[in-house]
C-alpha cells in the first residue's frame, strides 16, 4: 500500500518541482558520479557532481520500494576498493558513469513496502544524492532511537560502531589485563575499539597521524599512551618503547609497516583483527607483509572480517552501545562536512588523514 505525505512534509522541496511523464512530481536532484575507474590515490578529480532528476514517487510495479530523501552520508575507506575494476569481491564495483552508494541516514518520502512510512527516517545502503530510490530494502533498518544525534546511526550505531564491536569481542576475544593496540585509532572505528578495550580492563595504547589526534586520544577518548606514526623513524622500535612485554591484540586499520612492525611486538598466542588497510587503499600495487613467520612462532591468530557476518548481534550490539553513549562511559567524535558536493573532497581526505573522527557529509538537515 502506498503511503503519501502531506504537503508540509514535502515543502522543502516544492521550489524545484519539475513535471515528468503524466504529471509524477519530480525534483532535481544533485548527484556524485564515479568518473573512471581509480588507479592510485583516489582524487577529487575522480568524481563528478551532476545535476539529474529524481521522482518522488515510489515506481508502481516494484512493491516494497521507498524514496527516500538523504539527510547523511557516510565516508568508509572500503568504498576506494568499490571504485577499481575488480570483480572478485563481496561487494560488486561502482561503475563509471553512475552514481556512488554508501552508508546514509535518509527520511522516507514515499513507500510501497509496509514496512516504511512517509517520515521515518531509515538507515542502509543509499546514493551520494539528494534524493534516492531503494527497490531492495532487505538491510534497510528503520531508526527507532531518535534521542541521539541522527547521524551516529552512520557512525556510533552504525557500520563502523558494529565494525569496531564485532571485531573486539569476536575477532579479538579479549581478556582483563591485556595489552591492545589500535593503529588509526582516532578514526571512525579505532576510537570505539579503544574505549571498549578500556571498558574491558585493558592497557590500550593508539596511533595516529598527528599532534591534535595523540592528545584527543589520551585526553579525550581515554587511552593510556598515543602516538604520531609519523614521527617515529622505527615503528618496531616505538612499538617495544610503548609495549615492553609485548602486545596481546593488535586491532588493525593500516596494514603496511604498522602491521609488520606489529606482528614482531605480539605475544605469544596474541590476536590480529585485521580490520582494514587504509595504508594499501591509495596503491594499485599492495605491498606484502614481511614478518608472517611470527604467526608460527608465536602462535598468533590473525584473522579478517567483515560486520555483515555479525548481523545476527546487532541487536545486542545497538542496546549495549547506546546504553554506554546515554550513561556517558563512551563518547564518539564525528567530523562533519557541509554539502554533497563538499563530498568527493571529505572522502578523499581519508587517506591523507585529514579527517578527525568520523567522516560524514551532510546532505540536508532535514
Amino acid at each position: 500500500m502506498r503511503s503519501f505525505s502531506s504537503s508540509s512534509q514535502l515543502a522543502h522541496s516544492v521550489v524545484y518541482f519539475l513535471m515528468g511523464e503524466a504529471g509524477e512530481e519530480m525534483v532535481r536532484n544533485k548527484q556524485v558520479v564515479l568518473k573512471e575507474f581509480v588507479v592510485g590515490a583516489p582524487k577529487e578529480t575522480d568524481m563528478e557532481i551532476r545535476q539529474g532528476k529524481a521522482s518522488l514517487r515510489a515506481p508502481t510495479g516494484a512493491e516494497g520500494a521507498i524514496v527516500v530523501k538523504n539527510l547523511y552520508l557516510s565516508c568508509d575507506p572500503y568504498m576506494r576498493g568499490r571504485m577499481r575494476d575488480y570483480y572478485d569481491s563481496y561487494i560488486p564495483p561502482f561503475q563509471p558513469g553512475s552514481v556512488i552508494e554508501g552508508f546514509g541516514v535518509s527520511k522516507v518520502v514515499d513507500s510501497t513496502n509496509p514496512n516504511f512510512c512517509v517520515g521515518d527516517y531509515i538507515t542502509g545502503l543509499t546514493g551520494w544524492e539528494e534524493y534516492s530510490t531503494i527497490v531492495r530494502t532487505e538491510q534497510v533498518r528503520k531508526i527507532e532511537v531518535l534521542d541521539v544525534p541522527l547521524s551516529y546511526h552512520v557512525g556510533l550505531l552504525g557500520m563502523t560502531g558494529f565494525t569496531a564491536y564485532v571485531g573486539f569481542y569476536e575477532i579479538c576475544a579479549p581478556r582483563k589485563g591485556d595489552y591492545v593496540f589500535v593503529s588509526a585509532a582516532s578514526g571512525a572505528v579505532g576510537q570505539l575499539v579503544g574505549q571498549l578495550a578500556k571498558l574491558h580492563g585493558c592497557y590500550v595504547v593508539g596511533s595516529a597521524g598527528s599532534a591534535q589526534k595523540v592528545d584527543l586520544l589520551k585526553n579525550k577518548l581515554g587511552f593510556d599512551e598515543a602516538f604520531n606514526y609519523k614521527e617515529e623513524p622505527d615503528l618496531t622500535e616505538a612499538l617495544r618503547s610503548y609495549f615492553p612485554k609485548g602486545i596481546d591484540i593488535y586491532f588493525d586499520n593500516v596494514g603496511g609497516a604498522m602491521l609488520d612492525a606489529a606482528l614482531l611486538n605480539m605475544r605469544v598466542h596474541g590476536r590480529v583483527a585485521v580490520c582494514g588497510m587504509v595504508s594499501q587503499h591509495a596503491v594499485s600495487d599492495p605491498k606484502g607483509v614481511s614478518n608472517l613467520y611470527t604467526l608460527v612462532m608465536k602462535r598468533i591468530r590473525m584473522e579478517g572480517f567483515i560486520q555483515s557476518d555479525y548481523l545476527h548481534m546487532f541487536p545486542k550490539f545497538l542496546t549495549s552501545i547506546i546504553d554506554l553513549y546515554k550513561q556517558g562511559r563512551i563518547i564518539y567524535i564525528e567530523d562533519m562536512n557541509e554539502g554533497l558536493e563538499n563530498g568527493p573532497a571529505a572522502f578523499v581526505g581519508l587517506f591523507t588523514g585529514n579527517n578527525v573522527g568520523k567522516q560524514v557529509v551532510c546532505v540536508s538537515r532535514e
